[in-house]
C-alpha cells in the first residue's frame, strides 16, 4: 500500500515547510515539493499541518490500583490516544511483590496482545529486589526491548523503594544502557501526613494535595538527581508539577548532567482550588503528584519552553468518577489516584501552547513526539517525518474548532478534566506505519493492529 500526502505544511522539531510526503509500505519514502508518484491513496492536506505522530511515554492501561482497575484497557485507551493524534505510547509494567521482572512483563504483554490499535512499548516498575526480582534478572530486561527502569519514591507499602534500591538500580541502569526513571515525592513523610489528616477527620479531596506538599516533591527530585549522579546513571523525572522540582532539574541540566524531566498536560490547566468542586467533583482532580497552586503554571510553561523540562506526557490513568473514585467518598486517602488525558493532550497543548504564543509549533512537536522518541530508544524510527522513518503521521487541521467533552471522547472515561473547553485545532487523519487508522471521525483498523515495539538502549539515538 502506498500513500501520497499532498500540499501540507510539514512540521518537525527542527523545520516547518510546505511539502508532499510519499509513503511506501510502512515507511516514509520521500519528502519533497510537487512529488509525482503513483499511490493507492492520495490525501489532500492543503491548509493542514502534517505532524509526526505524538508519542506518550507515560500511561497506565489495565492497571490495578486502590482496590480497582483503571477503566481503560489497551483497546479503549489506545483508541482514545489515536483520536488525539498519539500513534505510540509506553505503558508501565508493574512488578508485584514476590514477582520476577520477566513475569511482570509477561503479564503486561498478556494485557496488550491482540488488543492494540497503536504501537506501544513498556517500562518496568521496580518494587521488589528481595522476594521477587533480582538485579541479575533486571539486567536482562533490556534484551526484551524494555530499556527503562522506574522507581517510585512515594506510595509507602505499595510501590515505595528505599534509597539503597534506588542507588543499586541506577548503577545497574548505567551498566545495561537503561534509563532510570523516578516518581519524585517523599513517601515516608507523606505517609505520616496522610495518617494525621485522617485521624483529625480531614477527609475531603482537598487534603490529597495538602498532605503531599510541593516541598516533598522538590526534596525527592533533588535527592534522586544526586543519587543518580553518584551512580553514573541518566535520570528521567516523571510528572513534574511545581517550581520546587523544576529548579533542581534545571540546575542539573545547566551543569551538563544527564537529567531530563517531563510534566503532564493537566498541570498547566487545573489547580488546587479544583479539589473543592462540590458534590465530590474534586475527586476528578485526585492524582499524584497532586494539583498545585496556580502560580506554578507559568513556571511549567517557561520550563517546557526553555528545555528545563523536555517532554509533555499525560500520565493517563483513568478511573470512573461514579463507582471507582467514589471508593474514597468518605476518605480522600482511598480515592484511586489518576485521571484521563490521552485524547486531549495534542489539542490542549496546540491551542494553549502554540496558538497563545507560549511555545512554537516546532517545540510542540519536540515535546510531544521527538524528545520522547529520542529519550526512549524509538528515534529515528519514530518521532519525525523523514525518509526511512515509520509512516506515523497526523494530519492536523489548525483552524477547526472543537469543544472537549466527555460525551465525545473515545475511551471509557466518564469525565474530562477540560469539560466544555473550546480549542482551535483538531485531528483530521492519522496514519500508523503507512496505514490509515483514523479518517473522517472513524477508526479504520481492528484491535490487534498495534504492535509492541522493542526500544533501543539509552543513548543510541540521542543526538
Amino acid at each position: 500500500m502506498s500513500v501520497l500526502i499532498k500540499g501540507g505544511r510539514v512540521v518537525t522539531a527542527a523545520d516547518t515547510f510546505l511539502a508532499d510526503v510519499h509513503v511506501e509500505g510502512e515507511r516514509i519514502s520521500r519528502v519533497g515539493t510537487s512529488l509525482e508518484a503513483d499511490a493507492d491513496i492520495v490525501v489532500d492536506a492543503t491548509g493542514k499541518l502534517v505532524l509526526p505522530g505524538a508519542i506518550d511515554p507515560h500511561t497506565h492501561l489495565d492497571m490495578p490500583f486502590g482496590g480497582t482497575v483503571t477503566i481503560d484497557d489497551f483497546t479503549s485507551g489506545q483508541t482514545a490516544a489515536v483520536f488525539g493524534g498519539t500513534t505510540c505510547h509506553i505503558d508501565f509494567a508493574i512488578q508485584s511483590r514476590g514477582q520476577t521482572f520477566n513475569e511482570a512483563l509477561d503479564v503486561w504483554h498478556g494485557k496488550a496482545d491482540g488488543k492494540g490499535v497503536i504501537d506501544y512499548g513498556f517500562h518496568i516498575i521496580v518494587t521488589d529486589l528481595e522476594e521477587g526480582g533480582s538485579l541479575e534478572e533486571l539486567a536482562t530486561v533490556p534484551d526484551r526491548g524494555v530499556t527503562s527502569y522506574k522507581m517510585l519514591m512515594a506510595y509507602k507499602g505499595v510501590f515505595l523503594v528505599d534509597d539503597e534500591t534506588l542507588f543499586e538500580v541506577m548503577r545497574l541502569a548505567a551498566r545495561t544502557g537503561a534509563l532510570s526513571m523516578i516518581h519524585g515525592e517523599n513517601g515516608d513523610v507523606i505517609d505520616v501526613l496522610v495518617k494525621q489528616a485522617v485521624a483529625d477527620g480531614n477527609l475531603a479531596p482537598r487534603y490529597h494535595a495538602l498532605t503531599r506538599p510541593p516541598e516533598l516533591e522538590g526534596e525527592a527530585t533533588n535527592r534522586a538527581i544526586q543519587i543518580a549522579h553518584v551512580a553514573g546513571s541518566p535520570l528521567y523525572v516523571v510528572h513534574v508539577t511545581c517550581k520546587d522540582a523544576v529548579h533542581p532539574i534545571a540546575k542539573a541540566r545547566r551543569a551538563g548532567w544527564d537529567v531530563w524531566g517531563e510534566t503532564c498536560t493537566q498541570y498547566f490547566f487545573v489547580d488546587v482550588t479544583d479539589l473543592d468542586e462540590p458534590d465530590f467533583g474534586g475527586a476528578k482532580y485526585v492524582f499524584s503528584p497532586p494539583v498545585r497552586d496556580k502560580s506554578n503554571q507559568p513556571v511549567l510553561w517557561d520550563a517546557v519552553r526553555t528545555d528545563a523540562l523536555s517532554v509533555i506526557s499525560t500520565d493517563h490513568c483513568a478511573f470512573l468518577l461514579d463507582g471507582q473514585k467514589t471508593l474514597g467518598k468518605d476518605d480522600f486517602s482511598k480515592i484511586p489516584n489518576g485521571a484521563p488525558g490521552l485524547e486531549e493532550r495534542l489539542k490542549m497543548i496546540h491551542h494553549f501552547g502554540v496558538n497563545e504564543g507560549r511555545i512554537t509549533l516546532n517545540r510542540m512537536v519536540e515535546l510531544l513526539s521527538t524528545n520522547p522518541a529520542r529519550l526512549f530508544g524509538l528515534y529515528p524510527r519514530k518521532g519525525t517525518i523523514a525518509p526511512g522513518s515509520d509512516a506515523d503521521i497526523v494530519i492536523f487541521d489548525p483552524a477547526r474548532k472543537t469543544t472537549l467533552t466527555a460525551a465525545t471522547m473515545h475511551g471509557n472515561q466518564d469525565y474530562t478534566l477540560y469539560e466544555g473547553t473550546e480549542v482551535t485545532g483538531d485531528v483530521d487523519t492519522v496514519l500508523i506505519r503507512g496505514t490509515v487508522v483514523v479518517d473522517g471521525g472513524e477508526l479504520k483498523v481492528e484491535p490487534g493492529f498495534g504492535r509492541f515495539v522493542k526500544r533501543a538502549r539509552f543513548g543510541q539515538h540521542l543526538v
